[in-house]
């Protein structure tokens, strides 16, 4: 059943090996399947997607030429896994709770799911949204979705039936892989998604309709399938997910995300990192969110390396797990950290296997971090980037973790990094602008997006949205980002500066978040939002005094608002937009 929706046009153009004598269309249901034309705007026309000669009419035999080529030489994100488990068949990929799976049935089992979802007439450009939790499942779609040449749509758990609804209907969403304790989330959206014609459910055999959608079992899906490799022509800067940002005052914006982007980032991660297939790797964090499964498990899949799926973060949990299996490397919140911390003070764990435990989305104050070294006794890093460049694109590396403290790093491999200014021009060390990057780690475009994507990719680079500056020793310090500058009595705050200053004026300060809120006197008001350590109080005059020692008087918060929580997003990040509509009114009378 075929429902109306707009999706993105697709063409595939074949020109000749050797001389151009023709141009063919195909009708998209053969394995040469027609790729999307992404209305990114920014760039040029794409080149050519395969060649090919006509030699006696013989075109069958010229489009099998076109796609071995293509098969022996392309970029693609599923041939991470193939590598891996051609070179390591028996060892150890994926555990999840009590399954463990090896390189060989992992890359089978995505194979049978690649095959059964070609059997249901999926192509290349297709657009299928990944609803689920984490699970080995997740991954096996995702490589699927990679293998056949489909776009994988990553569904953030926490987004409301009106969010989930304009994500389906924008990315023109054919199918959803769902797990089944979600469907019910999944229906309230559907209704305005007539886009999408199948929901294919994990963990069970059978499903309550949805609404005149085809219902597949995952498990049926493969259960006939082949296991063996599905040959699909796939180019390098064919999609292979969008990712949607949190959209804080407009919808959220389509990140079009490519192989060659993905598989690159990958490979740096696993270079910053120094992975390996000796490594075991965690992954608590949500793995619809880039930072998770682009930045660790990606890396891990290409090096070799065991990774080790937990549904999220329970600090307990953790810490036996990696006593239990020797973990090596581990991706947590600085909050995480901390919860940590204070479970191996009541009861001690041993963690020596532990050689890096990388931190994201937020700093760690230096005494925590002094703290936390010593106790887990390894190095510790941390990954800055963002959703458009896939997603790391800055790391601080471990040496330079005390000697630089609150600074971000210094550029990943493939990324470059530059401080330019509102027209156009590169500023020198020690003065401060926007942070921009150039990269084949970048996004493509934003979809359906060409004014956004033109803005984005103005004057050659890709610019962040970040303010940030060089130091002397080569050294990307972060400032904010520039919607979090706080313009207060002429003067500008970065929010990030006051946050350190807070952390580091009282121990007993937990979390921090400072925004600019309106006033009749400054225009904006430094206002800090924050969360005591539990069992602790802290008086909010005495606070702002501690602080005045850290930081100029303009830079100092008029207010102390404690909170026993913030709003935040999947990953942790504080959504300081919803705090200052919360507190709006903080200064009117």
């Amino acid at each position: 059943m075929r429902r109306n929706c707009a999706r993105p046009k697709i063409r595939l153009r074949l020109t000749f090996i050797g001389r151009c004598l023709s141009t063919v269309e195909f009708d998209g249901t053969a394995a040469l399947a027609k790729p999307p034309v992404h209305e990114t705007g920014g760039g040029p026309e794409r080149p050519p997607h395969a060649k090919a000669e006509f030699h006696n009419g013989r075109e069958e035999e010229v489009t099998d030429r076109i796609l071995q080529r293509n098969l022996i030489s392309r970029v693609n994100v599923g041939d991470l896994l193939v590598r891996s488990a051609a070179r390591a068949p028996r060892s150890l990929a994926i555990v999840d709770g009590e399954r463990r799976f090896t390189y060989q049935a992992v890359n089978e089992w995505v194979n049978r799911i690649a095959n059964g979802l070609a059997a249901l007439g999926y192509r290349r450009g297709d657009a299928l949204a990944l609803m689920s939790g984490n699970n080995a499942e997740f991954l096996a779609v995702y490589f699927a979705c990679a293998k056949l040449g489909l776009v994988c749509v990553p569904i953030n758990l926490f987004w409301r039936h009106k969010e989930l609804a304009y994500v389906l209907t924008h990315a023109a969403v054919k199918g959803v892989v769902i797990e089944n304790s979600l469907l019910e989330q999944l229906y309230g959206g559907l209704s305005e998604a007539s886009c999408v014609e199948d929901v294919i459910v994990i963990g069970a055999s059978e499903a309550p309709g949805a609404q005149g959608r085809r219902i597949v079992a995952i498990d049926a899906l493969q259960k006939e399938a082949r296991s063996d490799e599905p040959e699909v022509l796939v180019e390098d800067r064919d999609p292979i997910s969008y990712l949607y940002t949190s959209g804080t005052t407009s919808a959220p914006k389509g990140v079009v995300s490519s192989h060659l982007a993905i598989y690159l980032e990958s490979l740096g991660a696993a270079l910053d990192t120094r992975m390996t297939s000796a490594d075991r790797v965690t992954a608590l964090m949500p793995l619809f969110h880039t930072a998770q499964l682009n930045a660790f498990v990606t890396p891990a899949i290409a090096v070799g390396a065991s990774i080790f799926i937990q549904p999220g973060f329970d600090a307990a949990r953790l810490l036996d797990l990696i006593e239990s299996e020797r973990l090596s490397v581990t991706f947590a919140l600085p909050m995480m950290y901390r919860a940590m911390l204070e479970h191996l003070d009541q009861r001690k764990r041993d963690v020596a296997s532990l050689r890096l435990a990388v931190y994201a989305m937020a700093p760690m104050p230096t005494h925590e971090l002094r703290k936390a070294i010593e106790t887990f006794g390894c190095e510790f890093s941390l990954m800055f980037g963002q959703t458009e460049m896939n997603p790391l694109a800055v790391y601080f590396r471990p040496e330079h973790q005390l000697t630089h403290p609150g600074a971000v790093g210094t550029p990943s491999p493939n990324v470059q990094v530059a401080i330019m200014d509102a027209s156009g021009h590169f500023l020198p060390q020690g003065q401060s602008g926007e942070i921009v990057y150039r990269s084949p780690q970048a996004l493509s475009g934003y979809l359906h997006d060409p004014e956004a994507t033109n803005a984005a990719f103005a004057h050659g680079w890709f610019h962040s949205g970040d303010c940030g500056h060089f130091d002397s020793d080569g050294v990307l310090w972060f400032e904010d980002r520039f919607k979090d500058v706080i313009k207060t009595g002429g003067e500008n705050v970065a929010s990030i500066e006051v946050e350190k200053a807070l952390y580091a004026a009282d121990p007993r300060v937990q979390e921090v978040a400072v925004v600019g809120l309106p006033h009749d006197r400054w225009g904006e008001a430094v206002t800090a939002v924050v969360i005591a350590k539990s069992g602790q109080s802290i008086d909010e005059a005495e606070l702002i005094t501690k602080v005045r020692a850290h930081l100029s008087p303009f830079k100092c918060p008029k207010r102390i608002i404690f909170t026993d929580a913030m709003p935040k997003t999947a990953t942790g990040k504080i959504q300081k937009a919803k705090l200052r509509h919360q507190l709006a009114g903080t200064y009117r009378t």
